[in-house]
């Protein structure tokens, strides 16, 4: 077995690399990673640069292969380790850049070690391994894998990994026939203010409209970009995806790309974009051009949740942070990092931290969940 680094997921031929974790997961697939590369969402101008370290059983053969960035930032990880940062700036070394093996831009749970169905499970380790000499090979101060699979980060804390938890807020679809019928299981507060809300967003002359990446036409694209761009800008963030990378999802992802669209008189007015796989609906991106009361959660929340039921999806993520979306129904779930650290004073430090976080995050936890939107049995 031979392991490489390349720089590009286009030198992969994209069936090779779709057969490691299959299609399902849409921020996986080769068609969103290239794209990401080939329309100028990653590289130098935004410190995102790939390095994807492949495994082959023979020349050309792909059987395993691992997500990697070189990164010369913290932005679009998700997971904050600024202060990390000043404090080995601070002592006098350099922690950029690093290696992140993560899906840019994208806080979303998943597979970090891909491989070829029936591939040697001892492989597992030696990908893990081999990012680890990278980084000393390198010089690098530290690599970190982003919102790990369950199985894979067991794997990371046996190589040594420290483990970094989190939280988002997940909805479950609990076999709801409708949305009325999951409107039922909130409390009659909640319950009320969700229906105000929905009727806010029903202004007069505004239709709203849920179509596929296939469907979606090239002026509503456009649309959707400059919400995105909007949206970004107003937080006082970098928009790193582009208009290409969009329309292009929707070409090559069809089925696997949503877009909720509010539309009057032909013009769409606001947006929501989601992605989807089998049993999980990932909320991305949402923008408007004017300010309509209840349509950043009509959008971005109930027609998420109604998509679901209607499709028989299992889990809606509608992104990161948001303590806003627990009173419209979304629980907060436990996510997960694994960090690897060059330096032992560092490792000692950063582990006690994390052992203090991690129970500041379970005591969160446990607070939301108290008072959660659902009626008590």
């Amino acid at each position: 077995m031979e392991f490489k680094v390349t720089e590009s997921i286009e030198t992969v031929a994209s069936g090779q690399w779709n057969a490691l974790e299959g299609t399902d997961n849409p921020f996986l697939r080769y068609e969103f990673l290239s794209a990401l590369e080939r329309y100028g969402c990653v590289g130098a101008h935004v410190g995102w640069l790939p390095r994807y370290l492949l495994a082959e059983d023979r020349p050309g053969s792909l059987i395993g292969a691992v997500p990697l960035y070189l990164k010369y930032n913290s932005f679009g990880e998700f997971v904050f380790d600024w202060s990390w940062a000043d404090a080995w700036e601070q002592a006098g070394q350099h922690y950029y850049p690093k290696l992140v093996v993560a899906v840019p831009f994208s806080p979303v749970t998943g597979p970090r070690l891909l491989l070829k169905p029936g591939a040697d499970e001892a492989m597992v380790d030696e990908l893990i391994q081999m990012t680890i000499r990278l980084a000393k090979k390198g010089g690098i101060s530290s690599l970190h894998w982003l919102f790990p699979h369950q199985k894979d980060r067991k794997r990371l804390a046996n190589c040594g990994f420290l483990l970094r938890q989190g939280y988002q807020f997940h909805w479950h679809n609990r076999g709801y026939r409708d949305f009325n019928d999951f409107l039922e299981t909130l409390t009659s507060k909640r319950r009320k203010e969700v229906r105000r809300e929905r009727r806010q967003a029903q202004t007069r002359g505004t239709e709203i409209k849920v179509i596929h990446g296939s469907e979606v036409t090239d002026l509503e694209w456009r649309a959707m970009y400059r919400f995105y761009q909007a949206t970004f800008h107003a937080k006082g963030n970098y928009p790193a995806l582009t208009l290409p990378f969009f329309k292009s999802l929707g070409r090559t992802m069809g089925q696997a790309v949503v877009l909720a669209l509010a539309v009057r008189t032909g013009i769409p007015i606001a947006g929501a974009l989601y992605l989807r796989s089998r049993d999980t609906l990932y909320g991305r991106y949402w923008g408007d051009s004017e300010y309509l009361a209840g349509m950043h959660f009509e959008l971005c929340y109930y027609r998420g949740i109604e998509y679901c039921i209607e499709h028989h999806l299992q889990y809606f993520e509608p992104g990161a942070q948001g303590e806003h979306k627990i009173n419209r129904g979304f629980l907060p779930v436990l996510t997960w990092s694994a960090h690897w650290l060059g330096d032992s004073g560092f490792y000692s430090a950063i582990a006690d931290f994390l052992a203090q976080e991690s129970r500041m995050v379970r005591s969160a936890i446990m607070e939301l969940e108290a008072g959660g939107p659902y009626k008590r049995p």
